[in-house]
């Protein structure tokens, strides 16, 4: 069983309209971000899983009362993630964290296997897929339309045999998509009484990992948040 240690920090509270901005370009690098948000949570997890907590600040936005000055002055795409690092601001999360891997010291993402590589790539190339199908099911028919994008995970997770993992072994992969598995996992199984894990062993299994990596448990929310905001966003 893998446990990968991060210390333990105090998070600051979120930005609303009136906090102040923080300076920008001052050498500091930041990472703009949302404690309930999966793309956010990703680049949260990278920066924790390579113990970078001292080389990236976090600055968490309230986005239902975001600060005016975050689209005017700091990252006009007014989303997050973003980073400030030397001189720029950086988006995207699946861009960040690959920015994340090369730009800092801290154990790799990507495996250097080429086998493992090439269907990381493909993972990650699905990744948008699989976000799009299940979100596009709660506006439809739920577990019906969605579950097909479960099992392609059961079948990607038994690829490799050495380790629970999608490359076998801990990657940028697992961290790709699991914020939005347990969110998925979560209102599933709130609204649709559907349990993505029953008949999917190896999908289960992953879970059950992941819960044990700090990087990932330091980084979780309330499942309860997500629940009530997806329920307001499809009309559950």
């Amino acid at each position: 069983m893998l446990h990968l240690l991060c210390p333990l920090e105090n998070l600051p509270p979120p930005l609303s309209s009136g906090a102040e901005q923080p300076p920008l370009f001052d050498g500091t690098t930041r990472l703009y971000t949302s404690y309930a948000c999966p793309f956010a949570h990703r680049v949260w997890m990278t920066r924790n899983y390579m113990g970078l907590q001292d080389k990236i600040k976090l600055v968490p936005l309230n986005l239902q009362d975001r600060p005016a000055w975050y689209k005017e002055k700091v990252y006009p795409m007014n989303k997050v993630p973003a980073l400030e690092h030397n001189g720029k601001i950086i988006g995207e999360s699946l861009d960040l964290m690959k920015y994340v891997d090369s730009n800092f010291e801290g154990p790799s993402l990507f495996p250097d296997d080429p086998e493992k590589r090439k269907f990381g790539e493909e993972l990650w190339s699905y990744v948008d897929e699989f976000v799009q199908l299940v979100f596009t099911s709660f506006k439809g028919e739920g577990w019906k339309e969605c579950a097909s994008a479960f099992d392609h995970l059961e079948n990607a997770l038994g690829k490799f045999e050495d380790g629970p993992f999608f490359l076998g072994r801990f990657s940028g992969v697992d961290i790709a998509y699991i914020p939005f598995v347990e969110r998925f996992q979560s209102y599933l199984s709130e609204v649709w009484k559907y349990d993505i894990t029953a008949s999917r062993p190896k999908l289960a299994a992953w879970i059950e990992e992941m819960n044990e990596i700090d990087a990932y448990k330091q980084t979780k929310t309330n499942p309860k948040e997500f629940v009530k905001y997806f329920k307001m966003r499809f009309g559950a």
